[in-house]
């Protein structure tokens, strides 16, 4: 049995996005496409259809490309009941919240502090590199970004929560409020 994923050159973009969430962001980092209204793609084009438009990009190579991004992304993430458990395990985790001071205050998981261009100066220039990093946003899509970049400064233990405070409410602790910006 195969448990190597594989990407069907006829699948649809929105199918794409749905299976493998950092495929936009891989697509634009390595061949600009999708990242603005000059290099987007419409969701019922096909991956073959894109790749073709695109200089004819060699299909093989693009589905490695997402491939090998989409394992590095989850590389990157921890599962919110993960963290859960390390958390009550007593584990020492630095869990920095990067959405707006509004959704901060108004719900956080414990123990967070809220992310501003301040701090990021103190965390670039006073924390150790081999603490452990747990970045949050909204649903997980920024603080993936995040997370990059700190791991592009040096820092060994960062992750991102998968699905942002939105999946810790749905799976680790429903009293917490969730919310859906407008």
């Amino acid at each position: 049995m195969n448990s190597t994923p594989t990407i069907d050159p006829a699948i649809r973009m929105d199918e794409l996005l749905e299976q493998f969430p950092g495929a936009q962001r891989a697509l634009f980092r390595r061949y600009h496409i999708g990242g603005c209204a000059s290099c987007g793609f419409s969701p019922e084009e096909t991956l073959a259809g894109v790749c073709e438009r695109n200089e004819n990009l060699d299909l093989d190579e693009v589905t490695e490309h997402i491939l090998t991004s989409d394992a590095a992304d989850r590389a990157l993430q921890i599962e919110p009941k993960e963290l859960a458990e390390r958390l009550a395990a007593g584990e020492t985790i630095h869990l920095l919240d990067i959405r707006t001071r509004e959704e901060f205050e108004s719900v956080r998981l414990p123990g967070a502090h809220l992310f501003t261009q301040e701090f990021m100066q103190e965390i670039l220039g006073k924390w150790p590199r081999t603490d452990f990093v747990v970045i949050y946003d909204h649903q997980g899509a920024r603080s993936m970004d995040a997370s990059a970049y700190f791991q592009g400064h040096g820092f060994e233990k960062i992750k991102s929560l998968r699905g942002g405070i939105d999946a810790w409410s749905a799976e680790v602790d429903p009293k917490l409020p969730r919310y859906h910006l407008e």
